[in-house]
């Protein structure tokens, strides 16, 4: 922990009701010395936190002060927990828990007016009540530390498991981290291959940032990087409702390249994807309002998972 998170987390403790705390508990909850603490006090004071103490009660701040920052009007509040909400409905566990340190560290220094409008927006403002209430939650891999190395320009190695249990150590120029309903995924180069490669967090172990620079010829085209038509990729065609269609194009983890009218009540749409298996079972949501016309493979894969769930 460093000494601005610290002192954030001191200033947050020191708002909380009930017992005030002494110099030397204070101190032992951080695992620094009371020196360390005293210096803290005096950088909050000199950013005008008004830090109290006495003989018998221990420090605390004036009764009513708030920290200045976080004072939101109501639709800034809304609108973060709307984004809270929207965290929280992952399946990506440590992400939810992130999102749930968030909220009660705001809710902490919010004045109470304001407090209770956010109490009642978290209970009461439901972004995807299907992964809310049915998503299982599950460890997403180490996103934070692959964004780190992103932001720093640093080579990354791993090792990485394949869906058929293979297992090999990588070394990979990470671009880009993308999110989906339910995995993360990193976008970069490579250097077994030499080519820009995607990798789903989950099945990465033993991520290790290595003192290795990233040389970036030109500005990285991201929309160019997710939707990338690589020699993997395979031409899907499904026909689906009208009624459906805008749904599916919000929703759609790749970049549609032609929709086409039919005479039917569905339309053909077109698209490249790299990964059938999980297609196949993103396509459920949509159920008898979309029909699979190609490739065949997909086809047969659909035909085999629905024969499967009806045979559990």
């Amino acid at each position: 922990m460093n000494s601005s998170e610290r002192r954030l987390k001191l200033m947050l403790l020191l708002q909380q009701p009930g017992k005030k705390l002494t110099v030397e508990e204070i101190a032992e909850k951080f695992g620094v010395s009371r020196r360390t603490i005293f210096r803290d006090f005096n950088v909050l004071q000199e950013i005008n936190v008004p830090v109290t103490w006495d003989k018998y009660s221990g420090y605390g701040v004036m009764p009513g002060y708030k920290v200045p920052p976080l004072m939101f009007t109501s639709k800034e509040l809304a609108t973060i927990m709307v984004g809270l909400n929207f965290v929280k409905s992952q399946v990506d566990k440590q992400l939810v828990e992130d999102a749930q340190g968030v909220e009660l560290k705001i809710k902490n220094v919010l004045p109470d007016e304001l407090k209770e409008l956010m109490i009642s927006l978290e209970s009461k403002t439901i972004v995807d009540p299907y992964l809310k209430f049915g998503g299982e939650k599950k460890d997403g891999g180490d996103w934070y530390l692959l964004s780190s190395a992103i932001a720093q320009k640093n080579r990354v190695q791993f090792l990485y498991t394949t869906k058929s249990g293979e297992t090999s150590v990588r070394k990979v120029d990470p671009y880009i981290l993308v999110f989906y309903e339910d995995h993360w995924n990193m976008i970069g180069k490579s250097h077994i291959r030499g080519e820009v490669r995607n990798f789903i967090l989950d099945q990465m172990q033993e991520i290790e940032i290595l003192d290795e620079k990233i040389k970036e010829e030109k500005e990285i085209d991201i929309e160019g990087l997710i939707f990338r038509n690589n020699e993997r990729s395979v031409l899907v065609k499904v026909l689906i409702e009208k009624s459906f269609l805008e749904r599916f194009r919000g929703n759609i983890p790749a970049k549609i390249f032609k929709i086409s009218e039919k005479k039917t009540k569905k339309i053909q749409v077109s698209f490249y994807f790299d990964n059938l298996d999980f297609l196949n079972e993103w396509l459920l949501q949509f159920g008898n309002a979309i029909e699979i016309e190609g490739p065949e493979s997909l086809r047969k894969k659909r035909k085999a998972l629905l024969e499967e769930m009806l045979n559990q």
